[in-house]
Order: structure tokens, then sequence, then C-alpha cells
């Protein structure tokens, strides 16, 4: 076999065995490793002289010695120290009521809570879980359509990963070498247009049809004045969303670095918690044990993907795949279009840091060819990436919530709900590209051309 037929078959190996269910990032470093040894190997040489340790080495030295991935360990300790500051009940409570006049009051209330603490968590699982426990049971008794109700939290959970601060944008930043700062400026309109149209349907399904969405009761509405609402406000909703955009505005801005941004948005969420009265040293305790669990796995599966690459390319596994490409004749809509349905489905049975740190990188050498902005390509990753969270049969979202959904709700009512917030994914990924101010304004007005 030639090399690059070997580097073909070292690729399809590892999609076999990672169906399998084993670990994916000690796949790719065990592959890249054992691939790697024969593809440097020299004839006489000790076992140890083999080049491929010393690939293999340097790549954790690079990756623990990028300024850039610092910034995933602070965000993340802030997602766990807020999560666990038991703030969500008082934050959904302070929306719903403040916003009670809106057709479908409660389900606005729960998107909006969505955003905004997956915003500050980042952790799809979580915010959908903790949503599902409180404002899931709470639409039901209302006498909420239950599909809506379902798809609204699974969808609302996912913005996390697409508006700002977002992990996995530094993640993609890390990997395609682009700038973290102008890729959150891309990311962050587009974030918004999506969440719009998540709100704005239900608003639009709730005037159309009030039996799925009933309106609040007389007594539910009058039973607080205006003052006790700001109030109630200033307690629960404001402090998150100034952290938010202090954090998020200090990175934009250029008041400071992501990595600086995120150590005080992780003192922030400290001293968020303490406001709160729930920072105690258990709480403490295992928010640290987190980050560092999954800080690990990320480190990992980049040290892992970085050295399947390297081997992959030396071998010439990626010349193949670009002459293949190539080779198709496809035109600019042609290659977005191939790449990002193969994103698309990869989504099913992997996670986003997965589909970042392995597969992503075989499409950027791609794109200067193509004439693709690797922010572009980024901010659409992104949105694509919503998808794999929402499609079934293996939307991960649908099943954190069933997990925690009361016994009569049933996985395809759950799925239904999903399907009718996907397609404004699409909408928003088709708007991104017809109209490119939608990514270009604010990183263009920031920063300029």
């Amino acid at each position: 076999m030639t090399d690059p037929q070997i580097a073909l078959l070292m690729l399809g190996l590892f999609i076999f065995i990672i169906m399998l269910g084993f670990p994916i990032a000690f796949t790719l470093m065990a592959m890249g490793v054992g691939f790697g040894y024969y593809a440097y190997f020299r004839p006489g040489q000790d076992f140890f002289d083999n080049r491929v340790f010393y690939l293999l080495t340097q790549n954790t030295f690079s990756i623990m010695n990028n300024d850039v991935l610092v910034a995933v360990p602070l965000f993340l300790f802030m997602g766990y120290v807020i999560e666990r500051a038991n703030i969500l009940d008082q934050l959904f409570h302070s929306l719903r009521i403040s916003l009670r006049r809106i057709p479908g009051s409660m389900a606005v209330a729960a998107l909006v809570t969505c955003a905004l603490f997956a915003t500050a968590t980042g952790i799809v699982g979580a915010v959908v879980t903790l949503m599902g426990l409180l404002a899931f049971p709470a639409m039901l008794k209302a006498g909420y359509d239950e599909k809506i109700s379902a798809g609204l939290i699974c969808a609302g959970g996912t913005l996390g990963i697409l508006i700002p601060p977002s992990i996995m944008l530094i993640v993609y930043s890390a990997t395609a070498a682009v700038s973290v700062v102008k890729l959150y400026a891309a990311a962050l309109v587009p974030g918004f247009i999506l969440a719009g149209f998540y709100i704005g349907y239900v608003i639009v399904r709730a005037a159309l049809n009030p039996k799925l969405m009933p309106k609040l009761s007389k007594e539910e509405v009058a039973e607080i004045g205006f003052v006790a609402m700001v109030l109630l406000l200033l307690k629960a909703f404001f402090p998150l969303a100034v952290l938010i955009l202090s954090v998020l505005g200090a990175i934009l801005f250029g008041l400071a670095t992501p990595t600086e941004a995120a150590a005080v948005g992780a003192f922030g969420g400290m001293a968020l918690a303490a406001a709160y009265r729930a920072l105690s040293w258990p709480r403490l305790k295992e928010a640290v044990f987190l980050t560092a669990r999954t800080s690990a796995m990320v480190c990992y599966l980049f040290v892992g993907s970085w050295t399947f690459s390297s081997v992959f390319s030396y071998l010439g596994g990626e010349g193949v795949i670009k002459e293949f490409v190539l080779g198709l004749d496809l035109g600019t809509i042609g290659f977005l279009l191939m790449s990002q349905l193969i994103i698309f489905l990869l989504g099913w049975p992997l996670e986003w840091s997965e589909i970042i740190i392995i597969f992503v990188p075989i499409f950027l050498p791609l794109l200067p060819h193509f004439q693709v902005d690797p922010i572009f390509f980024g901010v659409l990753v992104a949105l694509n990436l919503q998808t794999s969270f929402l499609t079934p049969p293996m939307a991960m979202s649908a099943y954190y919530l069933k997990g925690i959904a009361p016994p009569h709700i049933q996985l395809a009512a759950i799925f239904r709900g999903c399907l009718q917030f996907l397609v404004f994914v699409f909408i928003t990924m088709l708007l991104v590209y017809v109209f490119p101010a939608t990514y270009e304004w604010l990183p263009n007005l920031l920063y300029g051309n």
C-alpha cells in the first residue's frame, strides 16, 4: 500500500473505532502514535528514537502553552460556579412576571432565561436539564403545548455554543488560527438573530392560537406592582446580565484579552454566587473538579487531534482529500453545502468539541481555494452545530430533557418540538450567507476592514 492509501486506512479505522464507543481523545493519540511510528520509522533506529514521540510531546507542550486556550477552563469555571449558585429559578420567575403581558409570556421567559444562562455557562446539558426541571413542569401546569414547551427548552439551551462568550468559538479560533475577538464580534449578531427567531416564533404561535400557550390568569398578572417587579429584576436578572455583558464588552472593545476577561468572569461568578449566599466549599470544590475534568478532555482532544492530523498529512492523506474535493469542480456554494452537510451528519454521533478539533481542520486548507473567510466559516459551523443537539435520532438536548421530564412525555413528542425550531437554524445560516453584513458589520465597526 502507498502512504496516501495508509492515510485513508488510518482515517477509516478511526471512524470505525469511535463508532464502537472507544474514547475519542485516546483513540486519536493511539492511532496517531501507531501510524506515526510507521510513517517516521527508519531502519536501525532505537525504539524511542522515532520522531513520532517528539511530535507527541511537542504537541502536548504547544497545547499547554497556548494562551488562547487558557480562557477555556476560566470560562468553564465561571459557568459551573454560576450553575451552582441557584439563581436560575429567581431568573426565570422575574422574567415570567416582567413579560407577563406578552403572548406566550412563560415561553418567552424560558427562552430568554435559556439564552442568558446558556451564554453564562456554555454547558448545553446543564442548561437543558436545569430548565427542564424548573420551567418545563411550570409550562405544562399552565396548559402549554408539550411539544412547543420541550422544543423551546432544547433549542434555547443550545444557544450558549453560538452566542459569545462561547467556549466553542475559542476552540475553533485555536484550531483555525483566527482572532477570537473578531470571531466573537462576527457571531454575536447571528446569535441574536437566531434567538430572536425563536422568541418571535413562540409569540406568533401564541397570538394565533392562544390554546397552545394560555395567558397567565388575572390573579397572576396583578399579583405584583411595577416597583416590586423592578426590584425583582434588579435582584435576579441584572446581576447575571451585567456580568456577561462586562466580560463580553471587555473582549470586544479591546479592554482585555479573552483570557483576562475570562479570569475576571470567573471571579465575578464567585462574587455573584457569594452575593446569592450559594458559595460553599462543597460547591466550589465540585466546580473546580468539573472544570478540571472538562478542560482535560479538551486538551487531550487537541493533543490527539494535532498528532493524528500531523501524521495523516505526512502520509499524504490531506493531499488526497484536497485533490478529491477540487476534482469535484465545486464552486464556493457547492463547497459550503458539502462541508456543512458533512458537519450536520457528524453532529448525530459526535459532540461539538470532537467535530471542531478533528474534522473541521480537514476543510480549513480548502478555504483559500474557494475564497471562504475562515471567520465566516466558523460562524456557519457554530450555527450548524445547533442542529446536532436538535436533530433526531441523536438529538442530545432531547435526551437531556427526556431524562428529567415527567413520565408521560414521550421522546417522539420532544423530537417533534425540536424540529419546529430547527428550521430557524437553517434560515439563519441562509441569511448569514446571503447578507454578509450580519457577521461583518460588528467586526468592521469595532476593528475596521
